[in-house]
């Protein structure tokens, strides 16, 4: 097995203005009437005072203050399954 050594010069070889600035960004969910705090690259022009500081503030559809999923207030769509809705409704096929 070879070695290879490497010399470092001290020059910083990475692309200037590659990736957007990361930052924190409140998220809101108007329907569930929540909004919390992270870390984001999303931009957005408005702004919300959120826990004694001003942040930009992005509206979401569904967070998990509001998701079936996580509420545990979801429905059931397929009660009586595929197979027999479909038999209902063209006949059993024999």
């Amino acid at each position: 097995m070879r070695l290879i050594l490497i010399k470092h010069t001290g020059e910083n070889n990475v692309k200037k203005n590659l990736h957007p600035e990361y930052r924190p960004v409140v998220f809101r969910d108007r329907s569930a009437g929540t909004a919390f705090l992270t870390r984001s690259t999303r931009t957005s022009d408005e702004t919300v005072e959120h826990e004694g500081a001003t942040y930009p503030v992005v509206d979401v559809d569904v967070s998990s203050a509001s998701h079936p999923f996580w509420t545990g207030r979801g429905r059931v769509v397929d009660s009586e399954g595929r197979v027999e809705a479909f038999r209902r409704r063209y006949g059993s096929g024999r």
